[in-house]
């Protein structure tokens, strides 16, 4: 497992740069240099309700939402989810959240 150092703090990630140990792990610091990765300079509310949106899915349910369910759930349309994580749902949104990479179509 490879590790990524941000202001301070240590964070293990996996092959695709997802946290290992996921929401445990999970703090503002990560949002912030995820934010980077993605090239999203500020990070707005409705890119604060996806997240939290992602992360109550995945502590009831173990995985993380379907697309269609993540954009039901917000009342964004997908295309209002790319404009706010440029790499999608799945890479962007969910590594910012914390969540581990998912494995089917989110």
């Amino acid at each position: 497992m490879a590790t990524i150092e941000y202001k301070g703090k240590t964070y293990e990630v996996d092959e695709d740069g997802f946290l290992v140990r996921g929401m445990e792990e999970w703090d503002e610091n990560w949002v912030e240099y995820v934010m980077e990765q993605e090239g999203i300079s500020e990070l707005t509310e409705d890119h604060r309700k996806v997240i939290e949106v992602l992360q109550d899915y995945f502590k009831k349910n173990g995985i993380a939402p379907m697309v269609r369910i993540l954009s039901k759930t917000t009342g964004y349309p997908l295309k209002k989810i790319y404009e706010l994580f440029p790499s999608g749902p799945g890479k962007g949104a969910c590594k910012m959240a914390g969540l581990p990479k998912p494995t089917g179509c989110v």
